[in-house]
């Protein structure tokens, strides 16, 4: 069995009032698993990592098994391997946004079209298109000001996690050579 490299997204690395998750004690965390060449990309709980082929899933509850564990609190993660990530990016339809202002929530269950009637009465001037099963957003300005970000929910949509551009293509830039 081969490795591959994946990323793992963190829905949330507040661990309770006041106290958040750092970066080192989340590789630490995936090393103890046996995973290697752990990397963070800021502090939001972006990991890459290379482990055993297995399934996203299957990795997806090692991680959150592990996480619960040894923080005490249950957080969703989400897994993509390095080929469907640089796909992610590569479809991305708002390539000239401005990064800051371009978003996409990754689904762990892919969403569809059938999701942007309902978020159609919160959209204001942003763009929305589902691609892949995740829901790209042009906010066309400020993410902060806009009535979207109170339905980008799980209990809304299911589980996911939103993620930047800028943090989207940093991840992409650590995958550059990377295989699975």
């Amino acid at each position: 069995m081969s490795d591959c490299t994946y990323v793992a997204l963190l829905h949330s690395v507040v661990l309770g009032a006041g106290k958040r998750l750092i970066m080192a004690d989340l590789r630490a965390m995936a090393e103890a698993l046996g995973f290697a060449e752990c990397r963070t990309l800021v502090a939001t709980g972006n990991l890459v990592f290379r482990a055993p082929e297995a399934t996203v899933r299957n990795i997806e509850d090692m991680l959150e098994q592990a996480f619960e564990t040894r923080f005490g609190k249950h957080v969703d993660i989400l897994v993509r391997s390095a080929h469907d990530w640089l796909r992610l990016v590569a479809d991305n339809p708002f390539p000239y946004g401005n990064p800051p202002d371009v978003s996409v929530r990754v689904m762990r269950e892919p969403l569809g079209n059938d999701v942007l009637g309902l978020l159609e009465k919160y959209r204001g001037r942003a763009k929305l298109t589902v691609v892949g099963g995740d829901l790209w957003i042009d906010f066309c300005g400020k993410a902060n000001e806009s009535r979207l970000l109170s339905v980008l929910t799980t209990k809304k949509l299911g589980i996911g996690t939103t993620r930047n551009a800028n943090t989207v293509n940093g991840i992409s830039a650590m995958l550059r050579g990377r295989t699975c």
